[in-house]
């Protein structure tokens, strides 16, 4: 059965959003004023940020000022922001930049580690700018490579389950297959709309995943199927109440990252729009 919040319209959840926002501005009775003031973080505790995928058209500078924009603090860089083939000061540079602006640099990826070169070569990137996690993919026979390397470098690496079209991880239980008998610190990256275009409930998966879960890509699609397409969050369907509910369940503390692939040259109105509706979700779950 559904959650009850997810009866409610997309509309209601969105003034939750608001009204989160107002609760510590407007006068309310004193016991309204003390919850609102435990959620002064709309976003109840989770990491909610982007993978700069989702500003791929746009410079690192334009990408910071989206983030901030959208009321967001963390951010996950993908290499048209910050190059592979960057030298390590252009690596902290780049890293520089994104604290001086406030926000958080919590990871970076999908990088495809193609061999052990690959693999090095993205520790060190990490390494030199100071990312905890890297969200990656690579063929499940390097596997065994990468439980060495993370040994040597302390990161940590999620694996990027990418639905139908990936004959190398397309669940995050062919993730979760491949790395079980791996250093714990590699883990999944659970991509919840390929998730669930290839049949699995993304909400499942998060539970059963949830000790070597390092990333999620949040994200709403039309349909549950192949064919399925990016949309704004509460637009598609994807029960993201249950998701958002699963997630603040288990106490998740790694990024939950906004990957909104579509009006790549204009995203900032679909961002709004979808991290309204997360916050308007959470709003509502708060009971305010």
């Amino acid at each position: 059965m559904d959650h009850p919040l997810f009866l409610a319209s997309r509309r209601d959840l969105l003034r939750a959003g608001a009204l989160t926002a107002l609760a510590t501005t407007l006068k309310f009775p004193e016991g309204i004023v003390a919850r609102a003031a435990e959620r002064s973080d709309p976003f109840s505790g989770l990491k909610v940020g982007i993978t700069s995928y989702t500003t791929r058209k746009l410079s690192l500078d334009d990408s910071i000022k989206a983030v901030k924009r959208v009321g967001l603090s963390y951010i996950s860089l993908k290499d048209m922001h910050l190059p592979l083939k960057s030298t390590k000061e252009e690596r902290q540079a780049a890293a520089q930049k994104v604290k001086d602006a406030g926000l958080n640099l919590v990871g970076c990826g999908v990088i495809d580690m193609k061999d052990e070169a690959g693999m090095r070569n993205a520790f060190e990137y990490a390494r030199d700018a100071g990312i905890p996690t890297i969200v990656c993919t690579l063929d499940p026979s390097n596997v065994s490579a990468l439980d060495k390397m993370v040994k040597d470098y302390q990161v940590r690496v999620a694996i990027h389950n990418h639905g139908p079209g990936d004959k190398r991880f397309p669940t995050p239980d062919s993730v979760a297959d491949a790395i079980a008998k791996c250093d714990e610190r590699i883990g999944l990256c659970i991509d919840i709309g390929h998730t669930i275009r290839v049949g699995v409930d993304p909400t499942q998966a998060i539970r059963k995943h949830a000790k070597r879960l390092y990333d999620l890509h949040l994200k709403d699609v039309t349909e549950a199927a192949p064919q399925g397409k990016n949309i704004e969050c509460g637009r598609g369907v994807i029960n993201l109440v249950s998701v958002l509910k699963t997630l603040r369940d288990i106490k998740y503390q790694y990024h939950v990252a906004l990957e909104y692939e579509i009006n790549i040259d204009d995203p900032l109105p679909g961002m709004a729009e979808s991290i309204g509706y997360v916050k308007g979700v959470l709003a509502t779950m708060s009971g305010l």
